[in-house]
């Protein structure tokens, strides 16, 4: 018996007289979840784009074997180590599957078969789907990688960057220059400049009754309250100290985005610094953040003091200076100095935000010793996605609580 799935493939099931197209339809989804090995007993076999897409995922997650056949039915088929095969693999899974589970199977795919050093061939990076997680492993592949490869991997690095921007720098900017606005309030403003909403606040005990006896009333503003108008001048300082370690390359990848939208507004000073057990200075890369992800050197040691040591001696205003440390806190420094310095910027009026990682996986593994220690300074760590990080710079730049999320858990 034939039976037209949904899908529209034909998948031929011995045996089925009897079974309505529901029953089918349940068959075929079980045998597409558990295997060939489960043929038998489902009474199905696959054909057309079904067995296509068997086939890819269990390049991926079945037996071993090298890449088969795009429609064979028995899950035989592997990924290898073939340049040429994986490739034929990646556009396979383009083909049958949405963007979202392509990323999720790639980066499967570089982690549990070891492909990383096939992404050093331009063939195989002209063949991917570009992602955050994708461009961290190119960056901890970069001094390894030959130059023939080099412009290609930019090329995908570029594409990952360029749609970050886009998805993040205008409402970073607009919530930015918002709580710069409203953290140069002045008393005697224009009148395009009038905070009209604190300035009725302000004002509400001079309320009076208008004439008529219908209960209309007005306030009168004897003290107006208005924004500063954004000057040319710089209001803020920012410094965006960040973790290279390979754990944190999707921090890594999201801050230098960050810090490219920082560096582009006036009225904030942004320096960017990456650190292992070495400190790099990269603010002079901030106009390109492509160039600033090709400057870090995922990989290596971790000395959270000794770039705090840098930033602290960065520092000439710091009642209007944030220090934002992305890093799992996993020190391999000076705890004691760590904590002593962290305390020493805050008593001097710097503003000091923790992110555990600045990601859309949430927090990762920790040193939970170090996220209480700082917690305890009034510095509490906590993970952050790039969709809250503007909110919290946000507050930060306005010295009111941090909009922390689950802080039971991270403090």
């Amino acid at each position: 018996m034939t039976t037209v799935t949904e899908s529209g493939t034909d998948t031929e099931r011995p045996g089925a007289a009897g079974r309505g197209a529901a029953d089918d339809e349940r068959l075929r989804r079980w045998r597409m979840v558990l295997g060939a090995d489960s043929a038998e007993s489902t009474g199905c076999t696959l054909t057309g784009q079904d067995a296509a897409m068997d086939g890819a995922l269990n390049a991926l997650y079945g037996g071993g074997g090298r890449p088969g056949s795009r429609g064979g039915s028995e899950r035989s088929a592997g990924l290898g180590a073939s340049a040429p095969s994986v490739a034929r693999w990646l556009g396979d899974i383009r083909t049958y599957f949405p963007s979202s589970v392509v990323q999720v199977m790639q980066r499967d795919a570089i982690d549990r078969l070891g492909l990383s050093a096939l992404l050093l061939e331009p063939e195989m990076l002209e063949a991917v789907e570009a992602d955050v997680h994708l461009v961290g492993t190119l960056l901890s592949l970069n001094k390894a990688m030959p130059e023939t490869t080099k412009e290609t991997a930019r090329a995908v690095v570029r594409k990952v960057v360029d749609d970050l921007e886009k998805r993040l720098a205008t409402r970073t900017r607009a919530t930015l220059t918002g709580a710069l606005d409203r953290s140069a309030k002045i008393n005697r403003p224009r009148h395009h400049d009038i905070d009209w909403d604190r300035t009725i606040r302000a004002n509400l005990k001079n309320y009076l009754l208008l004439p008529g006896g219908d209960g209309a009333g007005t306030v009168v503003p004897e003290r107006l309250i208005g924004y500063g108008r954004a000057a040319q001048a710089v209001k803020k300082d920012v410094i965006l100290c960040i973790d290279q370690s390979g754990s944190m390359a999707a921090s890594v990848v999201y801050a230098s985005v960050f810090g490219a939208v920082l560096a582009s507004m006036r009225t904030l000073r942004t320096r960017l610094v990456v650190f292992d057990t070495a400190v790099v200075d990269l603010t002079e890369q901030l106009d390109d953040p492509v160039d600033v992800l090709f400057g870090t050197q995922l990989g290596g040691g971790t000395d959270i003091n000794r770039a705090l040591a840098y930033c602290q001696s960065q520092i000439t205003r710091p009642a209007d200076t944030v220090v934002v440390l992305i890093s799992d806190l996993y020190e391999g420094g000076i705890r004691n100095e760590m904590l002593k310095r962290v305390a020493a910027m805050k008593a001097s009026g710097v503003q000091f935000v923790t992110l555990l990682a600045l990601s859309d996986e949430g927090a990762p593994a920790y040193d939970r010793e170090h996220a209480a220690a700082l917690g305890a300074l009034g510095a509490p760590a906590f993970a952050c996605t790039p969709d809250l990080f503007p909110e919290v710079m946000a507050a930060a730049l306005e010295k009111r609580p941090l909009p922390i999320p689950d802080k039971e858990t991270h403090q």
